[in-house]
């Protein structure tokens, strides 16, 4: 039995024609949306890329800028096919790839939900992408003068500015590194020596964090060294006094943002997807009332269209069995109560002839 058969007129199947066509123009400017998505993606987290580990961080933004691509195409023949199924003269040239197109889009709307899940599903790569770039990006702030890492000291100061954090996970994540460049340090203050020394790998720590981790919302001057020493600013504590420097680290305020444009990605490649797969069954009701019309053979009567031929469990099976039947047209069938052919057909022994034998004439 048919599933979700749907009686159309002449008229019906030439509306259906006709808004589909429109639609799949529609769903061609989804695709570009998609693709606009996609780039939009994978250039901001480019803008970051210095404090990002390598990692599969950008196949969502690949996912979804092919996903847009390919689209476009099928979306564009889509309307072609569209527009001729209108005259059932013109279906015919289309009545062999009708089937094949709805498969290839079937598939292709399954990759857009796969798409918007994968914007979900990203975050755990996200998190540490950037918890595993920014260890480093701190790691090499002092180093300024050295090729290929001179431009992260400028990078992760317009980074805490920018999105007002401090360190990675906090700003005591400074307390824990040198990054005070050593050509800044005077070697000849005993205190200088002295805190080289009490550090068993001989590295400059201070309690204290760069100027970009200053909110410059705080009415208080900036306190960004001796950060744990009550004794070195006038009316401090350090325990209840609210720090004026920020105090979320960069990790989760990078997270935060990436994750509100991901999950806005995510509902917009949601919407396009029901759009198209909306879209894919107008077209299969398109197909099939169109197939049964001329099998009829009456283009202005009546004819079925449905979605699926059999039922669901019918359907599957069948297709199971196809898949089972791959590569065994050419095997010989070894099925258990099947006899050979060849078993019971007679063999001519070609080695004994049965010719009746003539006495010879006995000489005289």
């Amino acid at each position: 039995m048919a599933v979700l058969k749907v009686k159309f007129t002449k008229t019906k199947r030439d509306k259906l024609a006709q808004i589909l066509w429109i639609l799949n123009w529609v769903s061609v400017v989804s695709g570009i949306i998609l693709f606009s998505l996609g780039l939009f993606l994978k250039i901001e987290i480019k803008k970051r890329n210095e404090v990002m580990a390598k990692g599969d961080i950008n196949s969502v933004p690949n996912m979804l800028i092919s996903v847009g691509v390919i689209a476009c195409i099928i979306n564009f023949l889509g309307g072609k096919i569209c527009y001729d199924c209108s005259d059932a003269n013109k279906f015919s040239r289309w009545k062999l790839v009708m089937l094949p197109y709805i498969v290839c889009t079937f598939c292709f709307t399954f990759c857009i939900l796969v798409g918007a899940l994968m914007c979900y599903t990203m975050r755990n790569e996200l998190e540490e992408s950037l918890y595993l770039g920014l260890r480093d990006a701190i790691k090499f702030y002092k180093d300024t003068d050295i090729p290929g890492r001179c431009f992260l000291k400028k990078t992760v100061d317009l980074l805490q500015i920018g999105f007002r954090c401090c360190g990675n996970n906090g700003f005591r994540d400074w307390f824990e590194i040198q990054w005070v460049s050593p050509r800044y340090l005077n070697m000849a203050s005993k205190e200088v020596l002295d805190r080289l020394k009490s550090n068993v790998d001989g590295k400059f720590l201070v309690d204290g964090v760069p100027f970009s981790c200053c909110n410059p919302s705080s009415p208080r001057p900036c306190i960004q060294y001796q950060l744990t020493n009550n004794s070195a600013h006038y009316n401090y504590d350090f325990l209840t006094e609210e720090l004026n420097i920020w105090m979320k680290g960069c990790r989760e305020a990078l997270l935060d943002y990436y994750t509100g444009i991901m999950r806005s990605i995510g509902i917009a490649a949601l919407l396009i997807w029901l759009f198209e797969l909306s879209v894919l069954i107008g077209v299969r009701y398109l197909q099939t009332a169109m197939k049964n019309v001329i099998l009829l053979g009456d283009l202005e009567g009546e004819s079925d269209g449905w979605l699926l031929e059999n039922s669901f469990v019918e359907t599957a099976k069948y297709n199971i069995n196809i898949i089972k039947n791959l590569g065994k047209a050419n095997q010989i069938s070894t099925v258990s109560g099947m006899n050979d052919p060849n078993i019971n057909v007679q063999n001519t022994d070609c080695d004994k002839t049965n010719i009746t034998t003539k006495s010879i004439p006995a000489a005289r």
